[in-house]
């Protein structure tokens, strides 16, 4: 295959480098600029729209942070960041960490008519070699309020908790991988999840910035084909040879493949009334059955569900349907003994029109986390740690699973007693020999004993439980 010219990333800025002329309460420049034209407006300045139906020259939106090792804290170079907004679609172009891990990420958006950024949020996506992607279930990213953003140095600025990004290191076997840099050539570029994918399993991912620029870390060596994802886009496959230098230049091109529609249905039971769900779309490739997670690429999932669902726009592919995936007090009905339960799998052909599933999904109240990891993210320090969730009356015991953030199991207990007289059940887990650093995600399941054998009931939430140990 030819090479062509590397893609060219915006390296970090310096905020010296991006002094501008009107900044606070300074009077904006509104004459007329192009959102579009970066030269319509003074050095420095960005085109913003005001209000509703003008445009300005203001000073940028800047949000900048570090990038570092989770284990040893170390800064890490040559990271990708890219905003995303509510919907997982690309609202910025990729920039690079310097040697020190840091990086400014300028971010287009509204403003009010003091010249002040509008309330809205953005969540990052960062990757980098020989590490995880950030967010990767169970991990999840915390938004980041633009509106926050404060006037110094010529520009607006934010910089908090949200923007310093902690990456898991891999596995020693699954580092060393190539990288390759490519751009998404179609119409609306921006948000597409592209896969390098080795046989039937992903193993690397990215996400196309706003001009469809992506890049992929830790590629396997040899044969591969890289394959797009994201509702209302279809995008050709690209088989690859990727020798250890990697490759720069690869063009995903738009298909004509049309689009489908996934309809199903979900069935609460034994659960509060009035709950809702979401239902998702998870490649299948990316898909690991012991975690019971996988990447869902940007649009395909449907909202509010407590019945028939429809899912518009999917491409085709290969897809595990997961319901009740986030935190909202439901769980998939882990009762594998009856009908409606098991993961559903769905494949969508080249001829688009109506795919109907095959079944329908069972969902009950789940099992809710006390500590640690109730509400976010919770730093444990290592030693004895006690994991608490709410007891379910009906049970005979639980099952209790921990997974590091890479999700390998790393503790089973699968015959915890019922508890009686207490509204919660607590469990003490030696975490002395836990990575410090790492990130950590408890999972339960309730179960019955019967003469039959054991029938589950219920479970923790797929994205309650996490914690990161310290030393």
């Amino acid at each position: 295959m030819q090479r062509a010219a590397p893609l060219r990333f915006l390296r970090p800025l310096s905020l010296a480098t991006i002094l501008v002329t009107a900044c606070g309460n300074e009077e904006p420049k509104t004459e007329y600029c192009q959102v579009t034209d970066p030269t319509s407006c003074g050095v420095g300045l960005v085109c913003e729209l005001l209000g509703t139906s003008r445009t300005g020259c203001f000073a940028p939106v800047v949000v900048s942070g570090r990038v570092f090792d989770a284990v040893d804290g170390t800064s890490i170079a040559g990271a990708t960041v890219v905003g995303l907004d509510s919907n997982r679609a690309a609202r910025t172009r990729v920039v690079l960490t310097g040697a020190d891990g840091r990086y400014a990420l300028p971010v287009s958006v509204g403003r009010n008519e003091d010249g002040a950024p509008t309330a809205e949020a953005i969540t990052l996506h960062v990757a980098a070699s020989d590490h995880q992607a950030f967010a990767t279930a169970p991990r999840s990213a915390l938004p980041i309020d633009l509106g926050s953003a404060q006037a110094s140095s010529g520009t607006y600025s934010v910089s908090n908790a949200a923007t310093d990004v902690a990456l898991l290191p891999l596995a020693v076997a699954e580092r060393g991988g190539a990288t390759i840099q490519g751009k998404v050539s179609a119409p609306g570029p921006a948000g597409v999840l592209v896969l390098a994918i080795a046989g039937e399993r992903a193993a690397s991912s990215a996400i196309s910035d706003i001009d469809g620029a992506f890049v992929l870390f830790n590629v396997n060596l040899g044969d591969i084909r890289l394959e797009g994802y994201r509702s209302g886009l279809s995008l050709e496959t690209k088989v690859l040879q990727v020798p250890t230098t990697g490759i720069t230049g690869v063009t995903l091109a738009a298909s004509s493949v049309p689009l489908a529609s996934i309809s199903g249905n979900v069935n609460i039971v034994n659960a509060a009334g009035g709950l809702t769900t979401s239902v998702i779309l998870a490649v299948a490739s990316t898909f690991d059955a012991r975690a019971i997670r996988g990447e869902a690429p940007a649009g395909l999932r449907a909202n509010n569900v407590s019945g028939a669902f429809v899912i518009e726009a999917v491409p085709a592919g290969r897809y595990a349907v997961l319901a009740a995936y986030e935190n909202d007090q439901l769980v998939r009905d882990p009762d594998l003994s009856i009908a409606g339960t098991d993961i559903v799998f769905v494949d969508v052909g080249a001829s688009g029109g109506v795919v109907s599933l095959p079944t329908g999904f069972k969902v009950t109240g789940a099992l809710d986390i006390v500590s640690p990891g109730a509400t976010g993210l919770q730093l444990v320090p290592a030693g004895v740690t006690n994991l608490i969730w709410n007891d379910d009356s009906s049970e005979d015991g639980y099952e209790l699973r921990v997974y590091d953030g890479l999700g390998n199991m790393v503790h089973e207990n699968r015959q915890i007693a019922r508890v009686t007289g207490s509204t919660t059940v607590q469990y003490t887990l030696d975490t002395t020999s836990f990575v410090s650093g790492m990130l950590y995600q408890f999972r339960v399941v309730s179960f019955r004993e019967r003469q039959g054998g054991r029938t589950y009931i219920s479970a923790s939430e797929d994205l309650k439980g996490v914690f990161q140990t310290t030393r």
